[in-house]
């Protein structure tokens, strides 16, 4: 077990596990956005880096089929950040913010040595999407294309550009293609750690392993920030799944059924 799942462990509640916690018919999220863990000010501009920060954080509650509704903002700034820095900031929230819906109600701000964000995400669902509920032989699928993320920041560690829709910058969420086959899919989680790291937790909390019908290289598996969507279901599915995928203009690639073997994940931890 690595440090953050010890860590996470220690807390005794069943409602953490998932995206977000579900409390009757509201799901509570929350992600940290941190400078020099999560982004670098030479990468990414203010605006840039707020946008990002709101969409990762309103990526939780997608992946719970929950309709983000508020947003508490938690932003520590250095103390040398320009007025024109911080409007480029407030305007990369409320942008992404407005995008999905959700008004900003409030949070705090604090002086600090570096820009660092959290963020909490209030939902609303009528029917939550769990990371459980996988049987043996059900289909796994993700949504896009993996790999782009891990490249275009080896990119920025080499001092090297990426364009501005990069996908490091710029994240696709996929809220149409969620909203449409929820009825269909018995389990999913975005894709923030890396698909071969997600699909550890997943396999944990369903007690199954992997047969993967699609060879997947470590570049694509290991690529974290990715924000896709990971999802399973039943293969009397498959044809309605790939159907709302058409619909929502959402690539979907079905890789591996769910099975009893022991899966591995062949990734170093993003964490610690």
């Amino acid at each position: 077990m690595n440090l953050e799942n010890y860590f996470i462990s220690q807390f005794k509640n069943s409602n953490i596990g998932d995206d977000g916690a579900v409390i009757k018919d509201s799901v509570y999220s929350k992600d940290a956005f941190f400078e020099n863990v999560h982004f670098k000010k030479k990468w990414m501009n203010h605006y840039q880096i707020a946008s990002k920060a709101m969409s990762i954080n309103i990526s939780d509650a997608i992946a719970m089929n929950a309709k983000p509704k508020y947003a508490l903002l938690s932003v520590a700034m250095p103390k040398d950040i320009t007025k024109n820095q911080m409007k480029d900031l407030v305007q990369g929230f409320e942008d992404c913010a407005k995008k999905y819906g959700v008004e900003i109600i409030g949070g705090d701000t604090i002086s600090n040595t570096k820009l660092d964000i959290t963020i909490t995400i209030v939902s609303h669902t009528s029917k939550a999407l769990y990371r459980t509920k996988i049987k043996e032989n059900y289909l796994l699928a993700y949504t896009g294309e993996l790999g782009k993320s891990k490249k275009d920041l080896k990119k920025l560690i080499n001092l090297g550009k990426i364009h501005k829709k990069s996908k490091f910058v710029d994240i696709k969420l996929r809220d149409k293609f969620i909203s449409l086959s929820q009825r269909y899919l018995s389990s999913g989680m975005d894709i923030s750690d890396g698909l071969f790291c997600d699909l550890q937790k997943l396999s944990s909390i369903n007690r199954v392993g992997f047969k993967f019908s699609t060879y997947i290289s470590k570049d694509i598996g290991c690529s974290g920030e990715e924000y896709e969507m990971l999802v399973a279901f039943d293969k009397r599915y498959k044809k309605a799944v790939l159907r709302r995928a058409a619909q929502s203009r959402t690539p979907l690639n079905i890789f591996a059924t769910s099975s009893r073997n022991k899966y591995t994940n062949r990734c170093k931890a993003h964490h610690f």
